[in-house]
């Protein structure tokens, strides 16, 4: 299983960035996907997952309204758009997914939000 980031960077206050995660080495299409998020002196946080196949999208409440997590199973990754962000959004964002009762993350991709 192989999970890479990409997308972060540095963005100002209110602005937007799109993060990507390409996943191989399982059937994509199967697993849920979540995006998880860590701060410098923070637990790891559960930011959205999205399920395999129907069912509904979940959100941190810190996010809500302003990230959306959606999923391209013909290109076997799975995405993050993040609007209005904020300061207290600056963290490493990871992917992950949970099979046979392992988890699985890939490095992380870093979003500072600053002006």
């Amino acid at each position: 299983v192989q999970l890479v980031e990409s997308g972060g960077g540095l963005v100002q206050p209110g602005g937007s960035l799109r993060l990507s995660c390409v996943a191989s080495g399982f059937t994509f299409s199967s697993y849920d996907m979540s995006w998880y998020r860590q701060a410098p002196g923070k637990e790891r946080e559960l930011v959205a997952t999205i399920p395999s196949v129907g069912g509904s999208t979940k959100y941190a409440d810190s996010v809500k309204g302003r990230f959306t997590i959606s999923r391209d199973n013909t290109k076997n990754t799975v995405y993050l758009q993040m609007n209005s962000l904020k300061p207290e959004d600056t963290a490493v964002y990871v992917c992950n997914v949970r099979r046979l009762g392992l988890a699985y993350w890939g490095q992380g991709t870093q979003v500072t939000v600053s002006s």
